[in-house]
């Protein structure tokens, strides 16, 4: 029993001194992250007038990002986001076919954290200017084209849980909502890694 307590003792110090061995509470940071996309599409105005319906589909993602921590609770930064190229069936007037959506743009937006022990609970709210391509191909196939492109800014937020090793390397599961016309239940889950100078 007093083993156990001792043991319990020692790891629940070892979690505190990373939580408080933290050296940069201030300062810039730079990371990436890769993840996953879910595409949810509500409105198939891009898709061209023809088309009546369209299937949700997803695809990975990846993001490249460089930020400041004005203190330990409130940072700003900026991303580059690339949302992947999803793509699914549609169906048309007479015809069925699939269609290809690109987006990818800039992120900029403000995150706020709580440390709870050794664990870092963020929330993020930003915008989201982007580029979006739709492609179709309808009954003809590799007559691929281009049926709409589109240069937009929509809001998004976030939450994340991560963690802070080596004192410089933080670590972060992401979850973030999009609130993208025409696709606007739209989220991402994220995996991201970066140092903080």
């Amino acid at each position: 029993m007093k083993k156990a307590l001792l043991a319990g003792a020692l790891l629940a110090a070892s979690l505190s001194s990373v939580a408080m061995a933290e050296e940069n509470p201030t300062g810039f940071y730079v990371g990436g992250g890769f993840g996953r996309f879910n595409l949810d599409i509500n409105n198939v105005s891009d898709f061209g007038s023809g088309v009546s319906s369209a299937v949700n589909d997803n695809d990975n993602t990846y993001k490249l990002f460089a930020g400041y921590r004005l203190a330990p609770f409130l940072s700003l930064q900026a991303a580059y986001v690339n949302l992947g190229n999803p793509g699914e069936a549609i169906s048309s007037s007479g015809t069925n076919g699939r269609y290809g959506v690109k987006m990818d743009g800039f992120a900029p937006s403000a995150i706020g954290t709580i440390p709870i022990g050794p664990l870092e609970l963020s929330g993020e709210v930003g915008y989201y200017y982007y580029n979006v391509d739709v492609r179709t191909n309808l009954g003809n196939p590799g007559s691929t084209f281009v049926t709409s492109s589109h240069s937009r800014s929509d809001f998004f937020y976030g939450a994340g849980l991560g963690i802070t090793v080596l004192d410089h390397l933080n670590v972060k599961a992401e979850y973030q909502r999009l609130d993208l016309k025409n696709y606007d239940n739209s989220d991402v889950v994220w995996l991201t890694a970066a140092w903080r100078f």
